[in-house]
């Protein structure tokens, strides 16, 4: 029964790791020029549909070109339910250098929830303040300005690959999940196929490092993918999703320039892990705790991309 927690919530987790960005970058792209009406209102929807103050909706950070920082929310919710973040990454992209980064955080890490005056596991942040509160509380804990947010359901993830038609990644070992086989060299995923390859993480020998590798690779097929083999029917299935699952204070005009200037930097994002330990704290409840010089580390990587 607890294995079976654990894989649905690895579905939650991977949804918006590997499947809301995407859409941004990929509608953002080639497909606005074709479809521009289309696009600018699903995007005007997903801008009205977030809840956070108008100070954190008039962001002008991709406008201006400089180094930018964008949350991704995977949330886990009930009818009538605020939810929970089970899923939080952080992407960091700098369009001067050509370089980025990706962060997932542990769910379970314990860290002080800005505006809420306590410590908790950083997933509750959501829950308490929704995804304003999620973005102070990560700033709290890397020391970084979030310049935007991305919160999606955990459906998009396999209708976006679907919706695509399938990806091809390159896999550098062989392993069986879920019923798949993954054997060494090109591989051809669709939606369900894709989500199996990207969270196996028990038979991976570097652990989480490697599932993350194989997160980024993911993305990349996507986003190239949605690049390459153009489509109007793929777009307006594209734009479905993107209006009934996402959520974002990304702009129309931001787009076109996030899928263009920072594109080199999203290729070359490198995959950043904090190193920590976990366990049954006094209160009973389990709590992730990252290793202080491992954190310090990974702020100092961060703030350099940052400027």
């Amino acid at each position: 029964m607890a294995r079976h927690k654990k894989k649905s919530r690895w579905k939650k987790v991977l949804a918006i790791t590997l499947g809301v960005l995407t859409i941004f970058l990929v509608a953002g792209g080639l497909f606005v020029w074709s479809m521009y009406r289309d696009v600018n209102e699903t995007v005007t929807k997903v801008n009205d549909n977030l809840e956070i103050s108008e100070e954190r909706k008039q962001v002008e950070t991709i406008e201006q070109k400089a180094s930018v920082s964008v949350l991704l929310l995977g949330i886990d919710r009930r009818d009538g339910e605020q939810g929970r973040s089970d899923s939080i990454i952080v992407m960091t992209l700098n369009p001067t250098t050509d370089e980025g980064a990706m962060l997932s955080i542990p769910r379970d890490t314990k860290t002080e929830i800005v505006g809420k005056g306590m410590n908790d596991k950083i997933n509750h942040a959501y829950a308490f303040g929704g995804a304003e509160m999620a973005m102070n509380t990560v700033e709290g804990l890397l020391d970084i300005p979030i310049d935007y947010v991305v919160e999606a359901d955990m459906e998009a993830f396999t209708e976006v690959v679907d919706a695509l038609g399938g990806i091809t990644v390159e896999n550098s070992f062989a392993f069986s999940s879920d019923g798949y086989n993954y054997p060494i060299g090109q591989v051809d995923l669709n939606g369900a196929s894709a989500l199996s390859y990207a969270r196996m993480r028990y038979d991976d020998p570097n652990g989480d490092f490697g599932r993350q590798e194989r997160q980024r690779a993911v993305v990349a097929a996507i986003v190239e993918k949605g690049r390459s083999d153009f489509s109007v029917d793929k777009v307006t299935k594209l734009l479905d999703v993107a209006g009934n699952r996402a959520k974002t204070n990304i702009e129309f005009n931001e787009l076109v320039t996030l899928s263009t200037d920072y594109m080199k930097a999203f290729r070359n994002a490198s995959t950043l892990r904090i190193e920590g330990s976990g366990g049954l704290e006094s209160d009973g409840i389990y709590y992730w705790n990252p290793d202080a010089a491992s954190l310090a580390d990974v702020q100092a990587e961060l703030q350099r991309l940052m400027n």
